[in-house]
């Protein structure tokens, strides 16, 4: 099936995966971008190797020091553009990353609604990269803070939010005065492809340099060189907490710097005071969108022993309703896995939580009615336990809810709280003191908390990001730009003596 808007992508046939100041010739080695929904191949994509990585660090490294020299609200005119430009492109870059990604139309192009978001923050806080003042203990001088660019900063993205990440980093490292390398997921290089392309005419008509590079490659060897590359100072991963763990070692040996951004295991409580309604819609796109590959879906939902049954008659009949196929079709809730191995994880899981003494009280196994054959398709599933199982300190990144009872709020909260993740974390309830409660530092241990919303779905005003092995980084709004920056504080003397500070003398 031809899809148009390839063609208004420009990305038909064959696709170079490295952009080093340009478009690189392919080194020999091809990888295949294949539609979850269907297996079919959507097209080609050079890989890059460490020749073609060491030429778009050079390249980095060349626009950076250029670029820090514009000043910042001209680094935010040239962030504005490339939003208006992904604005001319949402649909089809969103359809894209709904045939490549598999996420439903309507989420691929919210996430390039994503970018256009974030690029108009960017734009605003080209003119906000304030510092402060501090008086001085000494007499004559002055002391205040500035913020300078950081240089070249490496962005490793995952699959489930093939564009948008990548554009929390970019776009406010841009503004910055940053240079950004971006090594995308493999299993998505072309929504890569495409976004560069978008970019590549803003940056030419505005006599920009090339700021942002891309090398499609391999964890190793391009991830490796990448992690062990001084002269990348910044990081910015997101991925499994595995995954992070490699990210934070090897950057750490040599002391650089990392925004780690890693698996979350996210639950729900409802109290007895909750509105069963907000509490079925929060939990129905929490735990079904983008068929549970988001690091903030909603695994867990922790239910007041006393609306247990109702919230779970409403559930099931809610499961029931959900469209499970094409995700560029109207009216589909559901797309497929990502790949295969996606498909069998899930499986495993599920023999896992029957052992453990879970019951399996809708789906739990693959999807075969009214999806093609070469698709990775499961079914949403929800399974019922009286208590908390193993499995459920473990992210299975596939649709799978557990409900699990709850007596009390001060226990329910410990248990909450007892998984290694902490990312996201809500409550439902209609009691001013129990929400509180929640909120509290005894409260829930994640980095983002909310009150009768779900964990899935983050505005990017506010900082991104998650505790414990979450990672602690933040991303995206409030002052995460911080991280892109190096902060020097300067003390001016303008007097014509020489006090030193904490009233020391020295000599006469």
């Amino acid at each position: 099936m031809a899809h148009t808007f390839l063609a208004e992508l420009g990305i038909e046939g064959d696709q170079s995966g490295v952009y080093a100041a340009g478009w690189r010739k392919p080194s020999g080695e091809w990888i295949d971008s294949v539609s979850p929904h269907d297996g079919s191949v959507i097209g080609r994509v050079s890989l890059g190797n460490l020749e073609d990585y060491e030429a778009a660090v050079v390249a980095s490294q060349e626009a950076f020091l250029e670029w820090r020299a514009w000043p910042a609200p001209k680094r935010g005119e040239v962030v504005r553009q490339i939003g208006e430009a992904l604005r001319e492109k949402r649909e089809a870059l969103g359809e894209l990353v709904a045939l490549e990604m598999g996420k439903i139309r309507a989420e691929g192009i919210g996430e390039v609604q994503e970018m256009i978001d974030i690029a108009e923050f960017s734009v605003g806080l080209s003119r906000q990269l304030y510092g402060l003042t501090m008086h001085s203990e000494r007499p004559g001088h002055r002391m205040y803070e500035q913020w300078h660019p950081i240089g070249v900063v490496g962005c490793i993205s995952a699959f489930n939010f093939p564009v948008a990440v990548w554009s929390w980093n970019a776009l406010v490292a841009a503004v910055c005065g940053d240079s950004v390398l971006w090594k995308p997921a493999t299993p998505t290089p072309l929504c890569a492809v495409a976004v560069q392309k978008i970019m590549e005419p803003v940056l030419k008509r505005n006599g920009a340099p090339e700021i942002f590079n891309l090398v499609v490659g391999h964890p190793d060897p391009v991830g490796e060189a990448m992690l062990a590359d001084k002269r990348i100072p910044l990081v910015s991963a997101t991925g499994s907490c595995r995954m992070g763990k490699r990210v934070a070692e090897v950057v750490g040996k040599r002391l650089g710097k990392t925004i780690l951004e890693l698996g979350g295991n996210n639950a729900i409580i409802a109290t007895e005071n909750a509105d069963l309604d907000l509490v079925t819609r929060a939990v129905l796109f929490g735990a079904v969108g983008t068929a549970g590959q988001r690091c903030t879906s909603t695994r867990r939902l922790f239910l007041h022993r006393s609306i247990m049954g109702d919230v779970t008659d409403r559930l099931v009949k809610a499961y029931a309703q959900v469209k499970i196929g094409d995700p560029l079709e109207e009216g589909t809730l559901m797309g497929p896995l990502i790949h295969g191995d996606a498909v069998d994880q899930m499986l495993e899981a599920l023999e896992k939580i029957r052992e453990q003494g879970g019951e399996v009280i809708v789906g739990g196994g693959r999807q075969t009615e009214g999806v093609p054959a070469g698709g990775n398709y499961v079914q949403p599933t929800i399974v019922r336990s009286e208590k908390d199982l193993p499995l459920m300190q473990d992210e299975t990144f596939a649709p799978i809810l557990y409900l699990v009872p709850f007596d009390d709020l001060e226990e329910v909260i410990a248990r909450h709280n007892s998984v290694p993740q902490g990312l996201s974390s809500a409550i439902f309830t209609s009691d001013l003191r129990e929400a509180e409660r929640f909120l509290t530092a005894a409260g829930s241990d994640c980095g983002i908390a909310n009150v009768n919303i779900g964990t899935s779905g983050a505005e990017i005003g506010g900082a991104f990001g998650g505790e414990k092995e979450t990672g602690g980084g933040r991303e995206s709004g409030s002052d995460s730009w911080k991280a892109y920056m190096r902060r020097q504080t300067c003390t001016i003397n303008y007097s014509g003596e020489l006090p030193l500070s904490q009233g020391i003398r020295f000599g006469d």
